[in-house]
């Protein structure tokens, strides 16, 4: 049962509903950072959300893991009272509503599955799965024991996605043509300068990979603001073939560090995005997307949003032998910034709560995480098969043979 209590002392007694949330694989940085403390004790901190109706809603967050030293010293820092090494003791809880993943992908299937069955509803970082027939059956588990489940997908909530999605929507591009994308920097091997990411990330059989990791999230920008995607084509590489890893050993990288990927959009639309640990940035920001179209363009990176509209495009004329007279990156103009952004994935967080707690719309559940490894899967056969492959379109529902197989 949820725990309940009551603000008076105002127009009406305010009803505070605490969220007990298990949070597994926040130890990581990502899991540290961006969920727990800029989403969820976030969300705390501001005294919760508030429901309609005018009640609140504050996470009551229990840290879950393997390694116990790390959950003591990260509950300790943040105030956190609950830590536990025992997931299926932690789902047991009663005060517990909402079961939260964001383990390494190999271990994160299981323990969704398992929150499921435990009536939990589950709420998980991308991929949900390293094959597909596994993101669906666990997005199929979800609808059959009725349980509210979500995928982050937090690129959408990028302060420069969200003033793309602005243009796009106001018709600025006219039809949309192309979409270019740069995505990645440089990853130090481990040799004299530390890695910045796990050497998990560079083996296969750890569910490491840049195409898993990178084509998961172009599905969902690319479905969201342009077009359903219909193909891809997908040449992978593993440039650095070895790394050296936390404890200064020597391996072989078995997965791969570089995707270059092209894919046909419904209504014509062409998308090319390169996604690498291997490239040194010379761009404003470490990911940015072009759109052009046939009456304006746009480059939208993490924050920031630039256009050029075609009355303002310069004209261009190819001529080596001569200085170009024009400079490109000064006529393009910035899209301001309405309001302070606030944090992507303490938005994505504040309206997967409310969809529990209030049934309000959230589209990212589990069956859209299910299409992003799709496409990351048809993305690595497209490399060993080297050619185009069709998108073919996901049912909510498990593969006729597991439908069989369950018979």
């Amino acid at each position: 049962m949820a725990a309940y209590r009551l603000i008076r002392g105002r127009s009406r007694e305010v009803k505070v509903r605490n969220i007990g949330i298990v949070m597994n694989g926040v130890t990581g940085r990502m899991g540290t950072r961006q969920h727990l403390v800029r989403s969820v004790l976030a969300i705390r901190d501001q005294g919760g959300i508030v429901l309609p109706g005018g009640d609140v809603a504050v996470p009551d967050p229990i840290l879950v893991g393997r390694d116990e030293k790390k959950l003591r010293a990260l509950a300790e820092a943040h105030g956190i009272e609950r830590w536990s090494t025992n997931l299926d003791e932690s789902l047991a809880d009663p005060e517990v509503e909402i079961y939260f993943d964001s383990q390494t992908t190999t271990r994160r299937t299981a323990a969704v599955r398992t929150a499921i069955e435990a009536g939990k509803h589950v709420y998980c970082e991308k991929p949900t799965a390293t094959r597909l027939d596994e993101a669906l059956e666990i997005s199929h588990l979800a609808r059959e024991r009725g349980v509210k489940n979500g995928v982050v997908q937090d690129k959408l909530f990028l302060p420069g996605l969200l003033k793309l999605e602005r243009l796009v929507d106001s018709g600025f591009f006219g039809r949309i043509l192309s979409i270019r994308g740069e995505f990645g920097y440089w990853v130090f091997d481990g040799e004299g300068r530390e890695a910045q990411r796990p050497s998990w990330n560079y083996r296969e059989e750890e569910g490491g990979g840049i195409i898993l990791d990178m084509l998961c999230h172009w599905r969902y920008v690319l479905d969201n603001l342009f077009g359903e995607v219909l193909s891809v084509s997908c040449l992978g590489a593993t440039h650095v073939p070895e790394r050296w890893d936390e404890n200064g050993e020597l391996y072989e990288a078995t997965a791969d560090d570089a995707a270059y990927a092209t894919f046909e959009l419904a209504g014509g639309i062409v998308a090319h995005i390169n996604s690498s640990w291997c490239v040194r940035a010379n761009r404003d920001e470490l990911f940015e997307l072009q759109v052009d179209g046939t009456q304006g363009s746009a480059v939208a990176g993490l924050r920031d949003c630039k256009t050029q509209h075609g009355e303002n495009t310069p004209k261009a004329v190819w001529n080596p032998d001569l200085p170009d007279t024009n400079d490109y990156r000064s006529q393009w103009l910035d899209v301001p910034q309405d309001e302070d952004p606030d944090n992507a994935f303490k938005i994505q967080w504040e309206m997967y709560l409310r969809h529990v707690l209030a049934d309000e719309p959230f589209p990212y559940d589990l069956l859209e995480g299910a299409k992003g490894v799709q496409l990351a899967e048809l993305g690595l056969r497209s490399w060993r098969e080297r050619r185009w492959l069709e998108v073919p379109e996901l049912e909510s529902s498990l593969t006729p043979e597991k439908e069989a197989g369950r018979a």
